[in-house]
């Protein structure tokens, strides 16, 4: 059935005409709304690129990083619970200031923050300064997580599988080339941690280009921001009480459990390997072959996903990876370690799943952005514990076996609350009763 809506949502109108404007004739200049979708879309992709390596290059050199500004390991644990808190506290914010400003003018911004952030980070001399730096970056992030689904919903109604698939890739592309490049470029780079976590503030300033153009263009941001609103009165519509749906807190807590698990590997799992005898590089290879491995599958789940009814069979099958690579890091960190980045990559694809049912569980772009923005602030609230706990765990039991017992537990609610999610309801409908 959701499958079947998104079909049958109209298309995106065209910016310089009605949606049944005939095409351009050979010869003819391409009409804006072709020059403006493909901008989305470059948007939309580099946007994506940026939304993790301000994370997973601190992991690669999380332990260069302790020790250049002396943290301790539950400081380090701090550092790695900023992200989901960030995410929680401002995400809050970014429906507000989309209906105030526009999606694109606000990821514009967003994009603009991450690239300040990162460039100031490595350079403020102490652990207060990284961390206030890291949250500007973050902030950036955090409003750009929670309106990718709504620009997605928005721009492309017919394509929400295929192009949060293009947008889930591409995350999971930046992601793993932060996890896997970050290590030799600071050895290129003379071996300083500040270079090599400052170089990725170029990607995040090429990211805002695209959407200074489409804000320039006040024609295209007002027929995307129109889409899903042909009726004026729509404008004033109330908004709904998303915490009356059992779904939204399903979502919200799945959301929750699934960003608990990937910022624990991306804040720990190469400072695992490191610490079970595997060389920093090679670790840093591992945290990015787990990353890597939402690239393929990012593209392909989402688009398996709206064509099934439900999509518990998926999480449970995302689940069941989880537990084996826990299992096998508890067991034999080293000996199997390329098999236990393998099976921890299909369990984090769990985020382009969520991604993916956010904009299924909402008929509409307004109910997709109040369900992305609860869901993604509520489930980062969630996890904001976890990687705390993880290295006030290690650094209080000397090893890693209660951290990844943790880590194994987290995943048996997360199946159980994501088949809840992965039900064929509209959160519309929910509220509504």
């Amino acid at each position: 059935m959701a499958a079947s809506e998104e079909t049958r949502t109209r298309t995106h109108p065209d910016v310089s005409g009605p949606a049944t404007s005939p095409p351009a004739t050979v010869g003819e200049r391409p009409p804006a709304r072709a020059w403006t979708m493909r901008l989305v879309v470059l948007g939309i992709v580099l946007s994506a690129l940026n939304l993790r390596p301000a994370i997973t290059s601190l992991g690669a050199l999380l332990e260069e990083v302790r020790d250049g500004l002396g943290m301790s390991g539950s400081v380090a644990g701090l550092l790695t619970s900023v992200p989901p808190l960030c995410f929680a506290v401002f995400g809050v914010m970014a429906p507000r200031l989309a209906r105030r400003f526009g999606p694109g003018a606000v990821v514009c911004a967003g994009m603009a923050a991450i690239t300040a952030g990162l460039i100031v980070r490595p350079y403020t001399g102490g652990t207060a300064g990284f961390l206030a730096a890291s949250a500007l970056a973050l902030m950036g992030i955090a409003v750009s997580n929670v309106l990718m689904p709504v620009i997605v919903k928005r721009w492309f109604p017919d394509r929400v599988g295929s192009m949060t698939g293009l947008y889930s890739m591409a995350l999971a592309l930046g992601t793993s080339a932060a996890a896997a490049v970050t290590v030799p470029m600071t050895e290129v780079l003379g071996g300083s941690w500040q270079s090599g976590l400052a170089l990725w503030a170029v990607p995040a300033a090429a990211a805002v280009l695209p959407w200074i153009a489409l804000v320039r263009d006040r024609r295209a941001t007002s027929a995307g921001e129109a889409a899903d609103r042909p009726e004026h009165a729509r404008e004033d519509a109330p908004a709904l009480r998303i915490t009356r749906s059992r779904t939204a807190w399903a979502l919200a807590v799945f959301f929750g459990l699934q960003a608990t698990a990937a910022y624990i590997t991306m804040g720990w799992m190469a400072q695992i390997f490191r610490d079970a005898g595997v060389a920093a590089g090679t670790a840093g290879l591992l945290l990015a072959v787990t990353m890597v491995m939402g690239v393929p599958l990012a593209f392909v789940i989402p688009r398996l996903a709206t064509r099934l009814p439900q999509q518990g069979p998926i999480v449970l099958a995302l689940g069941v990876c989880g537990l084996a690579g826990y299992a096998g890091l508890y067991f034999a960190p080293a000996g199997g370690a390329w098999a236990w980045a393998l099976l921890l990559g299909v369990s984090n694809c769990a985020f382009p799943l969520a991604l993916t049912m956010v904009g299924m569980r909402a008929r509409t772009g307004a109910g997709v952005a109040q369900l992305s923005g609860f869901a993604q602030s509520t489930g980062y609230l969630i996890s904001i514990p976890g990687p705390l706990l993880v290295g006030v765990l290690y650094q209080h039991s000397g090893g890693w076996g209660l951290p990844i017992a943790l880590m194994a537990g987290l995943m048996i609610p997360q199946m159980a609350v994501g088949v809840l999610a992965g039900r064929n309801r509209t959160v519309e409908a929910e509220a509504a009763r």
